[in-house]
């Protein structure tokens, strides 16, 4: 059903087959998507339009592992909605509003799908994406789903600006199914959106992708991220120089990753011969790391529900982070320990309770990589998409 000369890529076809654990094709024809006793019906042929970025990273590497695994269950096609260009100013703002309007007209013109499945994050995405929901709903009159994600979509939904409230409410009205990533996120967007219409769902990601090993010989902190202030990386160098003072040579640091901090990095790395900055790694080196740590840093002050903390969780690492967002819903005594954002001495003091207790980091370790088998796998997050879909596949 997709139109390729309309501009979308088309990363899948309808298969058949599949495992019991996720969808199936029963004798009369019809795809089946569940566990256990849950089960949902697809009609042959149905197919789920995304629509989202697909270069960049955060929400394009989430479509990617979506589609790839949705393709064995339905149709899935991607329709690009372009992202503005790195920089600044008038230029970028007009190549970025040139960029949606084309993608837009692309999108008007191809053949309408059985859903519509939008990601957004908040501001200026979201209101290039509130128009493929009002689009989808009142010209195409087909079901549309609105995924949200971002570190700062709580904020943007307490403005207090009048015209961006009432936008916010006509796209959350135009929608079937509004996903967030949290309870938090849920409680927050109820106060523009109908109760009703939310659905949470965690991020995910895929355990079988990273070896777990929760025995370490020496303590191994691993911080992988983008260097930027908000992911509390002055705080976290500040707590490692702390940590070395009152146990040198008793430990490991590994940070990965670059961004306008990374010059602080350096100087930690040149300065304690406990910490080494590997810079920007791929993929492989990222699980590798991950693997090899005992303890995820992320002091971030703003988040959604992070992916890289349920990647350290994946790599059976004990995990420290602050109390913000989705986190306390995932971080509990049990899994490791929170401090407010921006406090370097009540880190430093965290990382010291762990690097003291090697059975509290091993037992640590054992539950966050049991928590994303049962609760965090890109499984658990196909089974419910597409139970969501086939909902309005009835209808």
């Amino acid at each position: 059903m997709s139109d390729n000369s309309a501009g979308e890529t088309v990363h899948s076809e309808t298969v058949s087959g599949g495992s019991t654990d996720g969808a199936r094709r029963g004798d009369d024809g019809v795809a089946t998507a569940g566990r256990d006793d849950t089960t949902a019906r697809l009609p042959e042929g149905f197919e789920v339009l995304v629509v989202g970025p697909t270069h960049g990273g955060g929400i394009v590497s989430y479509i990617s592992e979506q589609t790839e695994r949705l393709q064995d269950h339905l149709t899935v096609t991607v329709h690009d909605s372009g992202a503005p260009p790195a920089g600044s100013g008038i230029r970028r703002f007009l190549s970025g509003l040139v960029t949606a309007l084309v993608a837009l007209v692309r999108f008007a013109a191809r053949s309408p799908p059985n859903v519509v499945h939008v990601h957004t994050s908040h501001h200026f995405s979201f209101y290039r994406k509130g128009l493929y929901v009002f689009l989808a709903r009142y010209v195409w009159d087909v079901p549309v789903l609105l995924h949200v994600h971002g570190s700062g979509f709580d904020d943007f939904v307490r403005t207090e600006a009048r015209l961006v409230a009432a936008y916010q409410r006509a796209v959350f009205g135009a929608c079937d199914e509004i996903v967030v990533l949290s309870e938090d996120w849920k409680e927050i967007v109820a106060t523009r959106a109908p109760r009703s219409k939310l659905r949470v769902l965690p991020n995910a990601v895929d355990p079988a992708a990273y070896r777990a090993d929760p025995t370490d010989e020496v303590p191994h902190f691993v911080f992988v991220s983008n260097l930027i202030e908000r992911k509390g990386v002055a705080e976290f160098a500040s707590a490692v120089e702390r940590l070395a003072e009152r146990h040198p040579g008793e430990f490991r640091v590994s940070i990965a990753g670059d961004g306008p901090l990374s010059d602080r990095v350096e100087r930690l790395a040149a300065a304690r011969e406990e910490v080494t900055y590997h810079g920007y790694v791929s993929e492989q080196r990222k699980r590798e790391l991950l693997a090899e740590g005992s303890v995820f840093v992320l002091p971030t002050y703003a988040e959604g529900l992070p992916i890289a903390m349920l990647e350290g969780m994946a790599g059976a690492n004990a995990v420290i982070s602050t109390g913000v967002a989705a986190i306390p819903e995932v971080i509990d005594d049990d899994r490791g320990i929170l401090v407010e954002p921006g406090d370097a001495e009540a880190l430093a003091d965290a990382l010291e309770a762990l690097l003291t207790d090697p059975e509290g980091r091993a037992r640590m370790a054992e539950t966050n990589r049991r928590a994303v088998e049962e609760e965090y796998s890109w499984q658990s997050a196909i089974d419910e998409l597409l139970r969501i879909y086939a909902a309005h596949a009835r209808n």
